[in-house]
């Protein structure tokens, strides 16, 4: 079996909760002491990227999906766990050792009004990243690969001299596609990209990461919440709920038999043409209703129908049910 293009073991993410001095002081030992309060955004979350495959993880807003791209790519530095690119563990590269990794990793964020510099021309913005990785040995050969990319974009050679500002969403996302393939890149994480976009533009901008995918033998980390477009374009998927993976399958054993109580509600949410009600009750209250602890217990028991007692008190071990198959809940021990 090949080695993985990206490995992610147990990775931690945490940001520290912003508290007043007064809010912070406790009484311990005897004295008072200082004790700052966390958010763990990420906790202990492992999975693996073949070459030439698409991972998506899916989950509600706020469970910590964007949060473990930014971190996995090193925009974030990482609170604890391991990442390891082809075979070389990055969770500790400085800046200077990770610039090699750079052009070989590359990310289209969520938000194609945000992501794309207001002040460069689009020949500016994809130029730049040949010229600093080494991709293109002189300005001239930069600007006819910019065209080129353009026209594998969909775009046209004319709008290499536009601003952003004079492109439509759909436009802007591929542009930054544009600029993620500028160095070359084996591994791209997709935060979101088709979530700001209107649902015919979604499409296309889909069948658009497909064909990239075949012709530039790319891997994808692809992070959503729909989960027909994750259906559409994935082999394997991860479930997440507030910074834990709680299913982790192919595509069909993930959609045709969720173990997890949470993947099948959120499968039961979908609506569907012709049928009158959901399957089951839809979940009540939100994603911030899970225990306080994020090490205690199942992090979906606040909200869980098939909630038990022990759910409250361990936290549910990741196990194999099958072939490319895992599930973290008491219920399927």
């Amino acid at each position: 079996m090949n080695k993985p293009l990206l490995e992610v073991k147990n990775l931690v993410q945490r940001f520290r909760q912003t508290r007043s001095l007064w809010q912070e002081l406790t009484w311990s030992g005897g004295k008072i002491a200082r004790r700052p309060r966390f958010i763990h955004a990420v906790n202990g979350v492992s999975f693996s990227i073949g070459r030439g495959e698409v991972f998506s993880i899916v989950g509600e807003s706020g469970c910590g999906k964007s949060t473990t791209a930014r971190t996995v790519i090193k925009l974030l530095e990482p609170y604890g766990g391991e990442i390891w690119f082809d075979g070389t563990e990055i969770t500790r590269f400085d800046a200077r050792q990770m610039l090699p990794f750079r052009r070989r990793m590359q990310m289209v964020f969520q938000n194609p009004y945000a992501s794309l510099n207001p002040r460069h021309t689009v020949m500016r913005m994809i130029a730049e990243p040949m010229l600093l990785h080494g991709q293109a040995k002189s300005r001239r050969e930069a600007e006819a690969r910019v065209l080129d990319l353009l026209d594998k974009v969909g775009l046209r050679s004319e709008h290499a001299d536009r601003f952003p500002h004079q492109f439509s969403g759909g436009q802007r996302q591929r542009l930054s596609m544009a600029r993620a393939l500028a160095t070359n890149p084996e591994f791209i994480i997709a935060d979101e990209p088709v979530s700001a976009l209107d649902v015919s533009i979604q499409a296309q901008i889909l069948n658009l990461l497909i064909d990239l995918r075949e012709e530039f033998k790319l891997s994808y980390l692809f992070i959503a919440h729909d989960l027909a477009v994750v259906r559409h374009i994935s082999d394997r998927v991860g479930v997440m709920y507030l910074g834990r993976l709680v299913e982790v399958g192919s595509r069909r054993a993930v959609f045709e038999n969720p173990l997890h109580p949470y993947t099948r509600a959120l499968l039961a949410a979908v609506p569907v043409l012709g049928r009158k009600k959901p399957p089951q009750a839809p979940l009540e209250g939100d994603i911030t209703t899970a225990p306080p602890d994020p090490f205690a217990g199942c992090v979906f028991s606040g909200r869980c129908p098939e909630v038990l007692p022990v759910c409250r008190e361990a936290v549910p071990e990741m196990k194999s049910f099958g072939t490319d198959h895992w599930c973290a809940c008491h219920r399927q021990e």
